[in-house]
């Protein structure tokens, strides 16, 4: 056992007999760990928030989308239409096995009024059902019903934001508001969700029906409604793909697109959206963590230059200890030790620190920031690594010194 802690402590004695040197070295890669917590804790923290807001609309949603999907910014070809309308909804709903709830919706843009109060906002026209297929909870009032949806009653629902920016602090439930020509009761306000991704603060929701008086939706060549888009949900969530699959065979037919055409339209269930979200967030958190571990690089630098300077002030120190019968391996184990301990201290400190400043940030409320396991073990082995791929050399030279001129040095 004593073989095996005496060049611990030889190398405890080297780093604790030149405090200042090897705090200067310890903190090059405390700086460098805490900032890979920090940046990477950010990115996991944005992509654990937005997975969360997209399951918290149902893993169950499914949203068809007019034009070409497009990835990466780039738009891919489109066929011969690029439109949905009210009619594809109707045929979705009646042919496609395990669709539950069908809303098409449709969006446009409109002047809102409240007495000295007013902004252009979009407006969409949506079913009863969107409700319950979006999860959306009223805070206070009440989402239209079927019965107000039949008979195209111009009543409204806002967003938890629309709310504060025309009525302020005034209960808006039965007050009236002009958008565009038409005068339209308040019936409800949705509560706020403080979402990054698909957040209904800003929505503003009235029957789709009344949408359709109020202003001149387009039409089809054939007289079909257009719509800005299709929500849906499952009755079994396992089914999902076979419906996206069905859903896109039926909608090729009714577009009449041929066999090399593209599609004109896009679905995307929550669960392919959340898995394409979480690979795109999970490629900007590395990206965070290689930008930050350049610091912990110019870290490792600065323990090579600090053990080539110890080597250098402990020649005599080495001529001895060889002069006294160690063997070049001890010398090379001992320093190689002293830096891998220079760069574990580094490490350990750094992760605490790189908590602390995790947890600081997200107090805030502004971003949220998620330190995972596999965060720490990697910053900490990173770390030691950077301690003894740099600290190899200046061992290396050290247990290559003659012992008889290490003796003549002063």
């Amino acid at each position: 056992m004593k073989r095996w802690l005496e060049p611990l402590a030889t190398a405890w004695v080297g780093v604790a007999t030149h405090k200042l040197r090897s705090f200067l070295t310890i903190l090059g890669i405390v700086i460098g760990v805490a900032a890979v917590i920090s940046l990477m804790s950010i990115g996991r923290g944005a992509e654990a928030r937005i997975i969360s807001n997209i399951e918290s609309m149902g893993s169950d949603l499914i949203t068809i989308s007019p034009g070409a999907r497009t990835w990466g910014g780039v738009r891919s070809a489109t066929g011969s239409v690029q439109i949905l309308t009210q009619q594809d909804a109707e045929a979705i709903a009646e042919q496609v096995a395990y669709v539950d709830l069908v809303a098409p919706t449709y969006s446009t843009s409109l002047q809102l009024v409240v007495g000295g109060e007013n902004m252009n906002s979009q407006v969409t026209g949506v079913p009863p059902e969107y409700q319950e297929i979006q999860n959306l909870e009223v805070a206070y009032g009440t989402f239209f019903s079927d019965y107000e949806y039949q008979r195209g009653a111009k009543v409204v629902v806002l967003g938890s934001e629309v709310k504060e920016t025309l009525f302020g602090d005034a209960d808006p439930i039965g007050q009236q508001m002009r958008m565009g020509t038409n005068i339209v009761r308040v019936i409800g306000v949705l509560a706020s969700k403080e979402a990054m991704f698909g957040s209904p603060d800003d929505a503003i929701f009235i029957p789709l029906t009344a949408m359709q008086q109020m202003v001149a939706q387009p039409r089809t060549a054939q007289g079909e409604r257009v719509v800005s888009s299709i929500a849906l949900t499952v009755s079994d969530e396992e089914q999902a793909d076979y419906v996206v699959e069905e859903i896109t065979s039926l909608l090729r037919t009714r577009h009449q697109l041929g066999p090399l055409d593209d599609d004109d339209f896009s679905v995307m269930s929550m669960e392919e959206l959340a898995s394409t979200l979480s690979e795109a967030i999970g490629t900007m958190t590395l990206l965070l963590g290689a930008i930050a571990a350049i610091s912990l690089l110019v870290g490792g630098i600065g323990v090579m230059n600090i053990m080539l300077v110890s080597v250098l002030e402990r020649t005599r120190e080495i001529g001895i200890r060889k002069a006294l019968g160690a063997r070049e391996r001890d010398i090379w184990t001992q320093f190689l030790i002293e830096a891998a301990f220079l760069t574990l201290a580094g490490g350990i400190i750094g992760v605490i620190l790189g908590w602390v400043a995790s947890y600081l940030v997200s107090s805030t409320g502004l971003i949220t920031t998620v330190v995972t396991t596999d965060i720490v073990i990697l910053a900490v082995s990173v770390s030691v690594g950077i301690g003894l791929f740099f600290g190899f050399y200046p061992a290396w030279n050290a247990s290559r010194l003659n012992p008889i001129e290490a003796l003549r040095s002063e």
